[in-house]
């Protein structure tokens, strides 16, 4: 599997990612500066976590207008997978690859804390096994609350394109469980090809009991299934 980690001014999550990758799929990522113009011989981009920028303005409103992210929006619509995490899922929403936003939390506080997740619909990130179950990965954002309108809600409800919901330990998906405030407790989302993924939970933190759990292994296990080595 080739890989590619886009770097930001500000990134600190792309040696996470780096990490995770490597010791889950034993390939070795090639990171890109957000100044590069073009990304060669990739088969998955990602979109590290973060505070690009500063966060200034918009969280990744000035890395959407990166040079690097006109080839990664090409790279998109050509069908190469592409996820952003935390950080990455705002520049994501910023470029228009991703409908929504996300705004600042609900209760205005910064959350730091593992979360329960859960996946109700067959998709290309989350193993058939792990459908309907609670995971587990931590977050860590300000600006984590995403809202979409009605008519957008709708089309991503129809096509199945809520990936990733906040849920209860049992997997009840209810106000309590929504620690940011997003709309339908959503965590995650695709576009409607389905190849590109925005979420806010970080599983490439997932990965060492001795972080606090090894869920998101199985993130990372199942897009080398899925691209292949």
């Amino acid at each position: 599997m080739k890989s590619s980690i886009i770097v930001f001014p500000g990134s600190n999550c792309d040696r996470d990612v780096a990490v995770a990758i490597k010791n889950v799929t034993n390939t070795t990522a090639q990171m890109l500066w957000h100044k590069e113009t073009s990304i060669k011989n990739t088969d998955l981009i990602i979109l590290p976590g973060g505070f690009s920028h500063g966060d200034y303005l918009r969280s990744g409103s000035i890395a959407s207008r990166a040079p690097i992210m006109k080839e990664v929006i090409k790279c998109a619509n050509n069908g190469i997978p592409v996820v952003g995490i935390c950080n990455g899922f705002q520049i994501l929403t910023e470029c228009g690859l991703l409908p929504g936003v996300l705004m600042r939390n609900k209760n205005m506080n910064f959350i730091c804390k593992y979360v329960n997740l859960i996946s109700k619909n067959k998709n290309l990130w989350v193993k058939d096994n792990e459908i309907n179950k609670v995971i587990s990965y931590p977050v860590a954002h300000h600006d984590g609350n995403y809202f979409v309108n009605k008519d957008d809600l709708e089309i991503l409800v129809k096509n199945n394109r809520i990936i990733f919901q906040y849920c209860s330990n049992d997997g009840k998906i209810d106000e309590k469980a929504n620690i940011n405030g997003s709309v339908n407790n959503i965590a995650g989302i695709t576009n409607d090809n389905g190849n590109v993924l925005g979420m806010m939970p970080h599983p490439e933190r997932a990965i060492d009991n001795r972080l606090g759990g090894i869920d998101g292994i199985n993130f990372f296990e199942n897009i080398l299934n899925v691209i292949g080595t």
